[in-house]
């Protein structure tokens, strides 16, 4: 479990595939601290596990299924990945519950710095991913938990403050790249909830009231 909030730009020191699956390794300092074989790091938003680490660097092994969903596959020596470590019971968290578990990626179109010197950031999604999505809703984008600020159609916009632009690699993404999203989890939850004709049939005012909600 993450939360959103990047530790850490690494740097991608090698990528390479073996058979269907891949292998990363990744240049960093900050998230090695006190990380160890088999513990979890989010690498642009998507929960990998180390299974080997240096002073410098740790590596992490690429499953197919992570493939097909995420932007690894575009990945190359020198590319700067978000870092997280997982999240442990005495943190805060400052972002949003974050499980790792990438959705799909979405299509970078601009970025607008305003008077404010905030980023205005506008993405495109799939129709598969933009259900999802709402006004004021979190959403993961390579890893950070941000803010819709707003949504036409499948078109989404981002509000970024300079602090995030300038610590993540949001700061090098160039037109219509992909971006790693990984939306609300309690909206999945919500949908298979209600579309369960088994369960949606138990939601009665009767249940509603037993159970404190109403």
């Amino acid at each position: 479990m993450f939360t959103g909030i990047i530790e850490e730009i690494g740097t991608v020191k090698s990528f390479k595939t073996i058979s269907e699956n891949a292998e990363i390794e990744v240049e960093c300092l900050k998230v090695l601290e006190d990380t160890k074989i088999g513990d979890s790091i989010a690498i642009n938003g998507v929960c990998q596990t180390v299974i080997s680490m240096t002073d410098t660097s740790f590596t992490a092994e690429v499953s197919k299924e992570t493939l097909g969903v995420t932007n690894f596959l575009t990945l190359k020596a020198g590319d700067k990945v978000n870092l997280e470590r997982a999240l442990t019971l005495n943190e805060r968290i400052g972002g949003h519950i974050v499980s790792g578990h990438v959705d799909g990626v979405v299509k970078f179109l601009s970025s607008i710095r305003n008077s404010n010197n905030f980023y205005e950031l506008v993405f495109e999604a799939s129709d598969e991913i933009s259900r999802y999505i709402i006004k004021k809703g979190s959403v993961t984008l390579n890893g950070i938990s941000l803010t819709v600020v707003n949504i036409q159609g499948n078109t989404f916009k981002v509000a970024v403050i300079p602090h995030t632009f300038e610590n993540t690699n949001l700061s090098y993404l160039k037109t219509t790249q992909n971006v790693n999203i990984e939306t609300d989890v309690f909206a999945k939850y919500i949908e298979k909830f209600l579309l369960n004709e088994r369960t949606t049939s138990m939601i009665t005012e009767d249940f509603l009231k037993e159970n404190g909600f109403i």
